[in-house]
């Protein structure tokens, strides 16, 4: 029987596995032999409830066979993404599901670029295929897809599945683990500080940028417009993706609703999910280089062009009206 892969969080609170990883292996046992993958070696309470909920193999880094990493930190030693790498080339498994929590979308992406695979993310179910199910249009509909290259990786949204017991005696192996040779991105700068913003869902003006905005150096412009104006800063689902603003700043179906009297949309396609979360807004202005992008059907004022070009010109505008003596 093929094996599947589970990628085992801990509940740092229960200090036990986490209920999401009870949840993985009741559907890694619809596909095949649940394996669950440890980040570090689990006690016996741990192999207990791993056992409890199907898993026959247990898969952890073996600490003694690279002596030098001791005592070094997580981002020296290897990542969940270094792990699961090493055991999906020992074990070849039919699948590998992961929690879609922040760390576990961002681990499942890491490691389909270094397996060269197809990933789907934010499932709520998984059947023989495998197959993933997706919820979308804003949960109304469901869709099934399939990896057509590589193994398939899975994240699975954290509730979608009820633990099921099916008790099993995993054993427990270990695996050498070499940290990847890329080395870990740094802040070469310390950004400097910005006057308090109003919170995104009761602010006034709302100064929001997307995946045109093409680098997180062009958001930092963009945060300096949002300031200029007293706005609050915001972005899209991709931008939030990307690491280019806070998930808690995102707007849309899966984040934040504002009405704000203006809203200034920068690189911002305007898709269904975006739409939803900022179609309450009085007046919207969009700065993008496609004509044809569905925002532009809400704005009142469309500016066509490169948000990289536009921004820092607008932001020169607003300051120098800003330094305008008063009447």
């Amino acid at each position: 029987m093929a094996k599947v892969v589970a990628l085992v969080d801990r509940d740092a609170r229960a200090g036990t596995v986490a209920r999401s990883a009870c949840a993985l292996l009741t559907l890694a046992r619809r596909l095949g032999e649940p394996v669950a993958v440890c980040a570090d070696a689990p006690d016996e309470e741990e192999i207990r409830v791993l056992g409890r909920y199907g898993a026959t193999e247990i898969w952890c880094p073996d600490s003694s066979a690279l002596p030098e990493q001791r005592g070094m930190s997580e981002s020296k030693r290897g990542t969940d993404t270094d792990l699961l790498a090493a055991v999906a080339q020992h074990l070849h498994p039919a699948a590998i599901l992961i929690a879609a929590t922040r760390r576990g979308q961002e681990t499942a992406a890491r490691l389909a670029i270094r397996l060269d695979s197809g990933i789907i993310t934010d499932a709520v179910d998984v059947r023989s295929g495998p197959v993933a199910v997706q919820r979308c249009l804003a949960d109304s509909h469901l869709v099934e897809s399939t990896v057509v290259r590589g193994t398939p990786i899975i994240t699975v949204r954290p509730e979608a599945a009820v633990p099921e017991p099916s008790p099993a005696a995993p054993i427990l192996h270990t695996i050498a683990v070499e940290p990847s040779k890329v080395r870990a991105p740094r802040i070469a700068a310390t950004p400097k500080p910005r006057a308090a913003c109003p919170a995104l869902d009761h602010a006034d003006i709302v100064v929001a940028g997307g995946r045109g905005i093409g680098s997180q150096s062009t958001f930092a412009v963009l945060a300096d417009v949002a300031e200029a104006l007293g706005g609050a800063l915001a972005g899209s689902h991709t931008a939030a993706e990307l690491g280019w603003i806070p998930a808690e700043a995102r707007v849309g179906i899966t984040g934040k609703v504002v009405n704000p009297r203006l809203y200034l949309a920068c690189g911002v396609s305007g898709s269904v999910r975006h739409r939803a979360g900022m179609q309450g807004a009085k007046t919207v202005v969009a700065i993008g280089d496609d004509p044809a992008a569905p925002i532009f059907k809400l704005a009142a004022l469309g500016v066509v062009g490169d948000a990289r070009e536009i921004l820092p010109a607008l932001l020169a505008e607003i300051e120098r009206r800003s330094t305008f003596p008063s009447q």
